[in-house]
């Protein structure tokens, strides 16, 4: 795994010592190699590689990284840019940012630009097997990305969620900064997009928040490759 080495570490270092970390990090380790695991190794971490902590703005949480070959690449909802099938939920995701921002619907689903901008784009369970979506769940992740978004909960500065579908509303307890904004809505999946994530205006609103605090907005649209 490529080690974090920017102002996360001050923040998430003690998580590596617990003993959780540790049978964590073994059986991660083992998964590696002996069957084919995504992302790859050297892509775990790189929504805090991408995005420090005293730059984030948004926290985008998903659940599981996708699990077909040539998609995660450490970021939430996003594919590597040579992946020209966008996922199914980025597709309403686009559609919604449409409909509510007027941005094209982009060729790609490479979402680096919004981490460079201080979208943390954070999945609760950072690996996953091929084929075998939530097969790294309960093995130790949630205790770790807890941490992180406890580690955003204490920033002093404004800060919006974006928390859609039941699991990721189940860390609302959480988030306890009065400076802080939360938006909640179904998943973007086609499962649930119609029950209320299209027309939800989480990218405006969060836009409209950070700009009412003094922060600059996102620029939500993905070029075309």
């Amino acid at each position: 795994m490529s080690m974090i080495n920017n102002d996360w570490l001050d923040a998430i270092s003690p998580e590596f010592s617990k003993d959780y970390y540790k049978k964590l990090y073994t059986f991660v380790k083992d998964e590696y190699s002996k069957t084919i695991i995504y992302p790859p190794a050297e892509d775990i971490f790189n929504a805090f590689h991408f995005t420090p902590l005293s730059k984030v703005k948004v926290l985008l949480l998903g659940q599981d990284p996708y699990h077909n070959e040539n998609q995660a690449h450490g970021l939430s909802f996003s594919v590597l840019p040579s992946q020209h099938d966008i996922p199914p939920s980025l597709q309403n995701i686009y559609k919604e940012l449409h409909e509510d921002c007027g941005c094209y619907i982009p060729n790609n689903g490479y979402l680096k630009k919004w981490a460079d901008q201080g979208v943390l784009l954070l999945n609760t369970v950072l690996t996953v097997r091929a084929h075998q979506a939530n097969s790294h769940q309960g093995r130790g992740w949630e205790n770790f990305t807890d941490a992180v978004i406890q580690a955003v909960n204490a920033q002093d500065r404004p800060i919006v969620y974006m928390l859609w579908g039941r699991p990721a509303q189940s860390k609302i307890p959480m988030l306890t900064n009065p400076k802080h904004l939360i938006l909640t809505a179904p998943h973007p999946s086609p499962l649930s997009a119609y029950r209320g994530f299209f027309g939800c205006k989480h990218f405006s609103k969060a836009n409209e928040f950070l700009k009412a605090n003094g922060a600059e907005p996102i620029d939500w649209q993905i070029e075309n490759i």
